[in-house]
């Protein structure tokens, strides 16, 4: 592993212990799942990532390299905090976002602070040394927190960044009843064929557009669609007019995340539309195809997300359908 030298914030920490340092892809995973998944369960939050699945999630990248782009604090060989800044082009703008963890026992010693303002330097020398997003474009910093955790948002609130948009976290029993949605006309729902993976990626992204702060995707993005070990295509439910994706719902279930949980959750973790089909009851039938899947699956619960505002008017959706909210995100900006 080649190590680089930190932004200048580190030079404040350099001489201390705990140590401060780059993070390493080939030795870091394991310590890496450890801190995330301590924070998480003491937050409340249901993110219990693998090694693998994080190392996945991390692949170098055009926007995001593990070894300059993440940073960790450690103490006698434990991971104590960590953060990491990634940044991509969304609605004509870049946005670097930052994701900090610290252990519960370590919190409220400066290490959180240290990170952010590490990360935010190292934003700022992304876009200096050309490799942050087009300089020609609005550059923003910008992250999420729970609204039920006031240190969370006072934290973030301290440093500068205002709230700009609010999302849920939604939940269903699977035990209450299903409704029977019928299909619009002249709609088929298919399995998913290989052959079939790049007009599917294409429609969700075209109906994504619509969204808040739409993400500009590329082929890694593509492969993750497909690639991660947990993807199960056989719980997708996907339909057709004709040779035209009209729309779709992602499913998926994380065995490892719900035995941290200790629930059986499945998530919907894409529900897209695209906007000739929409106003037709498509989405409502393809959610209701995605619970009857996931309940068929062994699953008590379905979980999916929504932003707040969505123009499409999904939540009103999802709620007609059972699902209520279980958790308030706020996404916070601030320009760099």
């Amino acid at each position: 592993m080649t190590r680089v030298s930190m932004p200048s914030p580190s030079a404040a920490v350099a001489g201390m212990e705990p140590t401060f340092r780059p993070f390493d892809p080939e030795h870091d995973f394991p310590a890496m799942v450890g801190l995330i998944t301590a924070g998480n369960r003491h937050d409340g939050i249901d993110y219990f990532p693998t090694p693998e699945g994080l190392a996945l999630d991390w692949a170098p990248s055009a926007r995001f390299d593990p070894v300059r782009d993440q940073a960790v604090i450690e103490d006698g060989g434990r991971f104590i905090a960590a953060a990491g800044v990634e940044w991509r082009e969304r609605a004509g703008k870049i946005v670097h976002r930052i994701e900090i963890w610290t252990h519960p026992d370590m919190r409220r010693h400066g290490h959180g602070r240290r990170l952010l303002t590490w990360a935010e330097a190292r934003a700022r020398e992304s876009v200096a040394d050309g490799s942050g997003g087009s300089p020609a474009l609005p550059h923003f910093l910008g992250g999420g927190v729970e609204a039920s955790k006031p240190e969370h948002v006072r934290f973030a609130e301290k440093a500068g960044y205002a709230p700009v948009r609010y999302g849920f976290v939604m939940r269903r029993p699977l035990s209450q009843p299903i409704p029977d949605v019928p299909l619009p006309a002249g709609l088929e729902i298919r399995p998913v064929a290989p052959e079939q993976h790049r007009a599917i990626w294409e429609a969700d992204m075209e109906a994504f557009q619509d969204h808040f702060e739409a993400a500009v995707r590329d082929e890694a993005d593509f492969s993750h669609f497909y690639d991660h070990p947990e993807v199960d295509t056989t719980m997708w439910q996907v339909a057709w007019d004709g040779d035209q994706v009209a729309g779709s719902v992602v499913n998926g279930i994380y065995a490892h995340e719900n035995a941290q949980l200790g629930l059986d959750i499945g998530w919907l973790d894409h529900v897209s539309v695209r906007r000739p089909w929409r106003r037709r009851g498509l989405a409502s039938a393809l959610i209701a195809r995605s619970l009857l899947v996931l309940r068929d699956r062994g699953m008590a619960i379905a979980a999916l997300g929504v932003d707040a505002d969505n123009p499409t008017g999904a939540l009103g959706v999802y709620e007609r359908l059972g699902f209520k909210p279980h958790q308030t995100w706020v996404t916070y900006r601030k320009p760099l």
